[in-house]
């Protein structure tokens, strides 16, 4: 049973950091794992996602911000979020597709198959 597992979420300043975790358990390799953020009355949105490989690839309102890396000893997939903004105040989801069902890791419109509970991250200014 595949089951993701995030921490970390909590509430910044503007400009601060936080790093967001997600153990994962239940599989050996993703084809994809990612972060999504959903902020009240919007749509969750792609933050960003990670290949098996290694390529990463992030929205553009977190270019230069955010940083995704994987861990796979510890099967543990990170955010880390820098200068961070009051409009990055959200819920953060982890998310994973073990194969290509939701389409190409490296495609904009990916979506996952497996989410977290998710973390909140607040940001006030």
């Amino acid at each position: 049973q595949v089951q993701l597992v995030e921490s970390g979420g909590g509430s910044v300043q503007t400009g601060g950091s936080l790093r967001l975790s997600c153990v994962a358990s239940g599989f050996a390799m993703a084809h994809c794992m990612g972060w999504f953020r959903q902020a009240p009355g919007k749509e969750r949105e792609g933050v960003a996602r990670i290949r098996a490989s290694g390529a990463s690839y992030y929205a553009d309102s977190v270019k230069g911000r955010f940083t995704i890396s994987l861990d796979n000893a510890k099967n543990t997939l990170y955010l880390e979020m820098a200068s961070l903004k009051p409009e990055d105040t959200a819920m953060y989801y982890c998310a994973a597709a073990l194969n290509l069902s939701g389409g190409y890791c490296y495609a904009p419109s990916w979506w996952p198959t497996y989410w977290g509970q998710g973390t909140q991250v607040t940001v006030s200014s």
